[in-house]
């Protein structure tokens, strides 16, 4: 099971990024897949997560607006579209894959990728 994260990197306050996660090792269109973030002293937060087929989408109040999570089963990869990101979106980003759809604890996933750093300067 692997889920690869890639797409961050450092950007301006109000700029955009499109993270892609891309998944190999499993039947990805059995699972959910969840988005998460990690700042350096924070614990890890929820940030978005689809349903298997991509027809229920779950966010956190504090993307809600400027995120867009979507789903290609055909190329088994996630996206994670934002877009107005501010200095306090910066961390590293996880996906995940799970069982329970619009989960929002992370122990509700069982796979998890290595994370991409997006960093967003004032």
């Amino acid at each position: 099971v692997q889920l690869v994260e890639s797409g961050g990197g450092l950007v301006q306050a109000g700029g955009s990024l499109r993270l892609s996660c891309a998944a190999s090792g499993f039947t990805f269109a059995e699972y959910a897949i969840g988005w998460f973030r990690q700042a350096p002293g924070n614990e890890r937060e929820f940030v978005a997560a689809v349903t298997w087929a991509g027809g229920y989408t779950y966010y956190a109040d504090s993307v809600k607006g400027r995120f867009t999570i979507s789903r290609d089963n055909a190329k088994n990869t996630v996206y994670l579209q934002m877009n107005s990101l501010k200095p306090e979106d910066t961390a590293v980003y996880y996906c995940a894959a799970g069982q329970v759809p619009g989960a929002r604890r992370s122990r509700d996933y069982g796979y998890w990728g290595q994370g991409t750093q997006v960093t967003v300067s004032s």
